[in-house]
């Protein structure tokens, strides 16, 4: 039976983790931001700006280009990285956009970091 820690070990194998310094340089390079935090946390923190807003909960419908709730913000050839509030949630929908074909996908770990290295947000 499987436990959290092994899907996160999992999501960790195959999503590479970036710095909050790395992912600034790829947000100015125009790389496709995904916060998968509920909006309840996006209201107090804020977000990346210019993120997509999907949370972890509906990646695989958002994500999917046959899906009538797919975002057509997310592109199989696009960079993605995504946020979340600590960087658990980032990696285990990072895995599941790389299993669903999405192959340039990075984990930048949790919102504060992100803040606290001067990343853009709003609100």
């Amino acid at each position: 039976m499987k436990k959290a820690a092994d899907f996160l070990a999992e999501a960790n194998a195959v999503v590479p983790k970036i710095t909050p310094d790395e992912g600034i340089a790829r947000h100015a390079a125009g790389a496709t931001f995904v916060d998968v935090r509920d909006s309840g946390d996006v209201a107090k923190s804020g977000t990346v700006a210019g993120a997509l807003r999907i949370t972890r909960g509906m990646m695989e419908f958002r994500a999917d280009d046959g899906h009538a709730l797919h975002e057509p913000g997310l592109q199989k050839d696009a960079e993605i990285v995504l946020i979340c509030g600590a960087g658990g949630q980032a990696a285990l929908a990072g895995k599941t956009l790389r299993d669903m074909g999405y192959s340039n996908v990075s984990n930048v770990g949790g919102f504060a970091d992100w803040k606290e290295a001067g990343g853009p947000v709003e609100d």
